[in-house]
């Protein structure tokens, strides 16, 4: 079995391999499958050096505030909260197996984040919420000048200026 994560034409970039026979799982990074590491493994370790970058696009330099995670994203939400003292990220739509912690609340919407306009100092959308309505809903909370960064090369984003896209991420900037 092959899940992939991340595709360029047929060639699978990030993804699993799991094995019929002794059920393991093992990660597939920049397109190579990773024998005898685990994926768990693999992914706090991809999971960090997503953060870095993250982390270095969304531009905040102090502590304070709120970053809002969606889906996906809250994956880092342990790996960011080592870089960003005193901020507090609030995750949505989490995947099963992210738990609350002190820097982590945890909330559950279909189709909005559950926020007053202009509260967050930062948003990061996961690949799969990337689109309407959470491009949408992350402008409405987005403070001005802050910035929005989704695991997306390409995206439509009105309220936001581009600022950087590549290597699968998009960062824009709220108009002030």
């Amino acid at each position: 079995m092959v899940v992939p994560h991340e595709m360029t034409g047929r060639m699978i970039l990030r993804g699993v391999v799991g094995c019929p026979v002794c059920k393991r799982e093992y990660p597939i990074t920049d397109g190579e499958v990773r024998f005898g590491e685990t994926a768990g493994a693999a992914e706090a370790a991809e999971a960090a050096g997503m953060a870095d970058v993250i982390w270095a696009l969304l531009g905040l330099t102090g502590p304070g505030g709120l970053v809002v995670l969606v889906g996906s994203a809250t994956r880092l939400a342990g790996a960011l909260a080592a870089r960003m003292g005193g901020v507090h990220f609030v995750g949505l739509n989490a995947s099963a197996g992210i738990e609350i912690s002190p820097e982590l609340s945890l909330l559950r919407h279909p189709d909005r984040i559950p926020l007053r306009h202009a509260v967050a100092r930062g948003v990061v959308l996961g690949a799969e919420t990337a689109a309407a309505p959470w491009i949408g809903e992350g402008v409405r909370v987005l403070l001005n000048g802050q910035r929005l960064v989704a695991v997306a090369e390409t995206m439509a984003a009105p309220g936001l200026v581009r600022l950087a896209a590549g290597r699968g991420l998009w960062v824009g900037q709220k108009r002030g």
